[in-house]
């Protein structure tokens, strides 16, 4: 296996300025899509979809924390650097709303191998709805959906444009095959299409993957965590597992 090519799917911040974003078409017919063979998502869609200036996503756990990934901060503590735009599926929108953080909570005993878990607290709320964590199994199968605002090719920028795509349930076993002792079992969840194609990338690090639960409500059963490349062939999107953290985090959310 070319480990080398494992990668987070994270940008780093030099190359997500606004600037940058301006200049990436972003739109559904632009080839190949951000979120790869994904689709452009309405205003409105997907309103716990959180940026992140570091160059990650996130979602609003609540209105004023937003749960994201642990390879995408920099430990725990104070933290006044980063700002969170929510609000909009266009990033350059006079709507977006754009606020600081205060503190980062990075899941305890992270230390690059599963566990890739952050919150973040925002300075203040951002009045948008919110998306519930799973707290059992129960909803880790089935289609998935993920969005995000990441690259569109490995190595490419962030995009202007919110963008979506659905990606099915790839098993332990089978992941493993493609992963081998990379991947932990207990801590991780797998997604994506054995002939590759659709998947996320760099910039959505960090981002929910979710579903519909049994209410027809949205539910987080993943955060984008990492993979091999973008969409290759028989390597999924690797996602750290919501349920295995549901505590832990409402531990972590009510300490903040």
């Amino acid at each position: 296996m070319n480990t080398s090519r494992l990668i987070r799917r994270s940008l780093a911040a030099a190359a997500v300025t606004l600037a940058a974003v301006s200049l990436q078409p972003g739109s559904a017919s632009a080839s190949p899509s951000p979120v790869v063979g994904g689709t452009r998502a309405t205003q409105g869609e997907f309103p716990f979809m959180v940026r992140l200036s570091m160059g990650c996503g996130g979602a609003l756990y609540t209105q004023q924390i937003v749960l994201t990934a642990a390879h995408c901060v920099d430990g725990s503590g104070n933290n006044t650097s980063i700002t969170a735009t929510g609000g909009v599926v266009d990033l350059n929108s006079a709507s977006a709303v754009k606020v600081k953080s205060t503190k980062v909570l990075q899941a305890p005993g992270y230390n690059g191998k599963g566990k890739d878990w952050a919150l973040i607290k925002l300075a203040k709320p951002i009045n948008q709805p919110t998306l519930k964590i799973a707290d059992t199994t129960q909803f880790n199968n089935g289609t998935f959906t993920v969005a995000g605002w990441g690259a569109t090719r490995e190595g490419g920028g962030q995009q202007r444009y919110l963008m979506k795509a659905t990606v099915p349930f790839v098993s332990d076993a089978a992941c493993q095959t493609a992963y081998g002792s990379d991947l932990t079992p207990g801590d991780e969840i797998c997604a994506g299409f054995d002939q590759g194609g659709v998947d996320t990338c760099q910039g959505d690090s960090g981002g929910p993957m979710f579903r519909r639960d049994d209410a027809g409500a949205w539910i987080q059963v993943g955060i984008v965590s990492w993979g091999q490349g973008c969409a290759e062939p028989g390597y999924p999107g690797v996602y750290s597992e919501v349920s295995t953290f549901a505590n832990a985090i409402r531990t972590a959310a009510a300490g903040l």
